[in-house]
């Protein structure tokens, strides 16, 4: 029989090896799953692994979808790791980019460039403002940031269809609940021509090396780091779980923000009730893919995107459910979950002990 025996010290192989364990588990149990539902499993995989890197527009688009991913994923390790567990980011996203669209279309035919500065300043301070109410509550009440983030949700889905269904419905656009198309001085300038990767890729990558250099190099980051691991040290220490709280939240805000507004002023170019594209929970299974380190988190945003655009073609070319997607982001999660284990713990074999004498 097979017996858990805790390690003398975490094994650093496992440490980085669990999720290549875990990403293989996934593709084996994937191939079960086709097969199940009667599908080519060569198919299923070429849809999931080739076909957003075959040619210079399937990776444009799969950068572009890695790009949002990223971005919210970063301001979640910063949370995570300071042991504040933000699950809204989803709702901080559709905050960000609805303050975004606002400004957006104040545009007109005579409004200048600085508008995407500003469009890109509204997203992040939407998603703060909607992360500062989750710092607020726990600050002064000391409500449950989980259930609140993830409340906050579904209360900013509802602002955005209020307003795409209301005020802000656009009066040509045959009834349907969606923004006026923004003037194309808004749009995101684009980082590569003849795709749709805007410049929001290098800024994703740029947050990626800030944040190394803020948890890994700088005072303030080594005190988040250590509030979130010994919360009695961090006290001792004189760091402050106050500002460590603040800090956590309205980075992690800013940064969906941020992709909210890159978003809307990017690939959509609008708002829609269609904004809420499920990133922020996404960014979550990133995040912990990555291990929360900046490096990992670019890979395994990839990855993520990898499993979106592979859901999609599988729907369009293969008839399977667009649910597919989601499918393959919770089996990476929990077979990580699964993988972590051999981290503390390495798996032995015990052989079966002989039967005593004179027994039956």
């Amino acid at each position: 029989m097979f017996k858990l025996e805790p390690r003398p010290q975490v094994s650093k192989l496992w440490t980085y090896g669990a999720p290549i364990l875990a990403l293989l588990i996934t593709v084996a149990v994937g191939v079960a799953l086709f097969v199940a539902l009667g599908k080519d499993p060569v198919k299923g995989l070429q849809a999931f692994f080739w076909e957003p890197i075959k040619s210079p527009y399937a990776l444009g688009e799969l950068v572009m979808k890695a790009t949002p991913l990223l971005l919210i994923a970063l301001g979640l390790a910063v949370c995570f790791r300071s042991n504040i567990w933000n699950i809204g980011a989803e709702g901080q996203f559709v905050i960000g980019a609805v303050t975004a669209g606002g400004v957006a279309l104040l545009a007109d035919k005579t409004t200048g460039p600085w508008i995407v500065p500003a469009i890109l300043l509204a997203g992040v301070l939407g998603g703060m403002f909607w992360a500062g109410i989750v710092a607020f509550l726990r600050d002064k009440f000391n409500a449950n940031e989980i259930l609140v983030s993830l409340m906050l949700v579904y209360v900013g889905t509802l602002v955005l269809g209020y307003l795409v269904y209301g005020p802000w419905k656009d009066p040509m656009g045959y009834n349907f609940p969606q923004s006026k198309t923004f003037e194309s001085v808004t749009q995101i300038p684009k980082l590569i021509a003849g795709t749709r990767v805007h410049i929001g890729t290098l800024l994703a990558l740029v947050a990626a090396a800030a944040l190394w250099i803020f948890l890994f190099r700088t005072k303030a980051g080594f005190a988040q780091q250590v509030g979130g691991m010994a919360p009695a040290a961090a006290r001792y220490a004189g760091f402050s779980s106050r500002r460590a709280l603040w800090t956590a939240l309205l980075i992690s805000g800013g940064a969906a923000g941020l992709a909210g507004a890159l978003e809307v002023a990017g690939p959509i170019g609008q708002l829609t009730p269609y904004v809420p594209a499920g990133y922020g929970f996404a960014a979550i299974i990133v995040a912990f893919v990555g291990r929360l380190h900046p490096v990992g988190m670019i890979f395994s945003a990839v990855l993520m995107s990898m499993f979106y655009i592979g859901g999609e073609l599988a729907q369009s070319r293969l008839g399977l459910p667009k649910s597919l997607t989601g499918v393959f982001q919770g089996l990476l999660l929990f077979t990580l979950l699964a993988c972590d284990t051999l981290i503390a713990y390495r798996v032995r074999w015990l052989a079966a002990k002989p039967a005593a004498k004179g027994a039956q």
